[in-house]
């Protein structure tokens, strides 16, 4: 039976699964590999504290995620299909690991970080882009 998220070793477990899935996916993972080239050993413990801080307010992540993905924008356009491709990640990862009140939180703030992001930075785009 699938326990709930309720530890910071729970999401570093979400987290790094997820990004292993991110790295191989053909429509997002060449951001991460190719566009940014992001060094692991850096990013992977800001996203624990940044999904630390969206499910228990622990008040441990510091950033701008919002300029951070305009910039890549800018180097390399975000699409509809590609924020539309990292919720699908995040979710299946999410239902593979783990059931429970903080497991759906998460996928809410996902959806509600996708959303967001996807407004602000790809707003010239159709609505009927969009994954809302």
């Amino acid at each position: 039976m699938k326990k709930d998220i309720e530890t910071i070793q729970d999401i570093q477990l979400l987290v790094n699964s997820f990004y292993n899935k991110v790295k191989a996916d053909k429509t997002i993972g060449f951001f991460f590999t190719d566009v940014v080239k992001v060094n692991w050993d850096k990013h992977l413990p800001v996203m624990y504290h940044f999904w630390e801080n969206a499910l228990f307010y622990t008040g441990t992540y510091e950033g701008s995620p919002m300029e951070i993905h305009k910039n890549l924008h800018k180097i390399a356009p975000l699409s509809a299909e590609h924020f539309k491709q990292w919720l699908h990640l995040f979710n299946t990862t999410v239902d593979e690991l783990f059931k429970g009140k903080t497991a759906s939180l998460a996928k809410q703030r996902a959806l509600s970080i996708a959303t967001v992001m996807q407004v602000k930075i790809i707003s010239e785009y159709s609505s009927a882009d969009k994954i809302y």
